[in-house]
């Protein structure tokens, strides 16, 4: 044999070994996902007539006015719809020549109930702010404590918490305690790439779980500003959604030759999404107004959908005839019973202060007794999807502070 053929022979050998660990992974998906069809197929919930709607969205969803993406109101409508929705946290970034908070996405559009917002930075800090504000733009001049001074009326969390730096800042409301940029920072390109030439067609959205792990600084950090302040601090998730995340090769006009996008908004949604509670009934229809209401309150949890739908998920506690539900504070008597409903069996792990103090495993139902002060939160976890994913929360709820 010819001395190029043995070469071309040997280039291909270890073209076909290189794939081998990406054919695995591809198989690997496949399993996952039918473990996740199979689990879902297990759902049970029991509280559908429990006086509360149940709302669908995502944060943190950024378009073109922001510079950092070129999504069109149209993809975002649209990837909200496929995806059935209840409401959308728009946060653009601020422009200098444009009121961007005012021209994004606001109202009423098809199933989806878009709520107007921004992301500013201030200095050092990165807020989210709903609704959007006019002077968004000038926050970079202002120090953290006096834009939240300025807007107190308005819902602001912290966004990527292990960059914050004003803790001891009064007026924000809650934190991120989960964002899907911060979290995809640990891909390997090069793998992924390849990761997304086996996988991407068939299972898109579980390319996702190859770098999904829990947020634990982030939930730290919340934790722990829950302690300091001695209020209530609200969780929630960001998409970050920009639809401008992946690898390309393009020529000298722009155009795409070959590419892989990582977040489409359709895509992005389905990651990770905040269910909200709102109290029935209503004066009206559903509202910006509601929505915001409930969010301020912390009647809310963080679902991980990608991983099976975790509508449904409930978090309650009674202490003689009072009642609270995650977000609520409640006063302790004797002993504060707890209630934690999942719809399909799961590890069930009750935190208090940031510190597990409860963990179950197979749990539907489960009851717990507080008989100490503190904010009581729950992390639920699927150990059925196997490692890595067991080790990471599928939902994360907000606490209960027991006073």
């Amino acid at each position: 044999m010819k001395r190029w053929k043995k070469i071309l022979l040997g280039l291909l050998l270890v073209v076909f070994i290189s794939q081998i660990p990406f054919v695995y992974r591809r198989y690997k998906l496949g399993r996952l996902n039918a473990q996740i069809l199979s689990l879902q197929s297990q759902r049970l919930t029991s509280s559908q007539n429990d006086g509360l709607l149940e709302l669908v969205g995502v944060s943190h969803v950024h378009s073109f006015l922001g510079g950092h993406s070129s999504g069109t109101f149209q993809e975002i409508i649209a990837a909200a719809n496929a995806n059935e929705l209840d409401f959308v946290l728009m946060s653009e970034h601020p422009d200098p020549d444009l009121d961007t908070g005012a021209m994004t996405l606001h109202g009423q559009h098809g199933r989806g109930l878009f709520i107007s917002g921004n992301e500013v930075v201030t200095g050092g800090d990165r807020l989210l702010v709903f609704p959007g504000v006019s002077d968004a733009n000038l926050a970079y001049s202002m120090s953290t404590s006096d834009f939240l001074g300025r807007h107190q009326g308005n819902l602001v969390f912290v966004a990527y918490p292990d960059s914050f730096k004003t803790w001891n800042a009064e007026h924000y409301d809650g934190v991120e305690i989960y964002n899907v940029y911060t979290n995809a920072k640990q891909i390997n390109p090069l793998t992924m790439f390849f990761d997304g030439l086996w996988s991407y067609r068939a299972y898109p959205e579980l390319l996702f779980a190859r770098f999904y792990s829990r947020p634990t600084e982030h939930l730290r950090l919340w934790d722990n500003a829950i302690a300091g302040t001695g209020k209530r601090m609200i969780g929630i998730a960001g998409n970050d959604a920009h639809s401008n995340v992946g690898i390309s090769l393009n020529d000298s006009s722009g155009r795409s030759l070959l590419g892989l996008r990582l977040d489409p908004y359709e895509r992005s949604f389905r990651l990770v999404r905040v269910h909200v509670l709102v109290r029935l009934p209503l004066d009206d229809k559903l509202s910006e107004k509601d929505v915001l209401k409930a969010l301020a309150s912390g009647n809310c949890f963080v679902g991980f959908d990608v991983f099976g739908e975790t509508k449904g998920f409930r978090f309650h506690a009674r202490d003689g005839d009072e009642q609270a539900l995650m977000g609520d504070e409640i006063v302790l008597e004797d002993e504060v019973r707890m209630n934690v409903e999942v719809p399909v069996p799961a590890r069930v792990v009750l935190l208090r202060n940031g510190v597990a103090v409860k963990d179950d495993y197979h749990v539907r139902s489960q009851e717990f007794f507080a008989k100490e002060k503190g904010s009581y939160r729950v992390e639920v976890y699927l150990p059925q999807l196997g490692k890595p994913l067991a080790d990471s929360p599928w939902i994360i709820s907000n606490p209960i502070y027991v006073k």
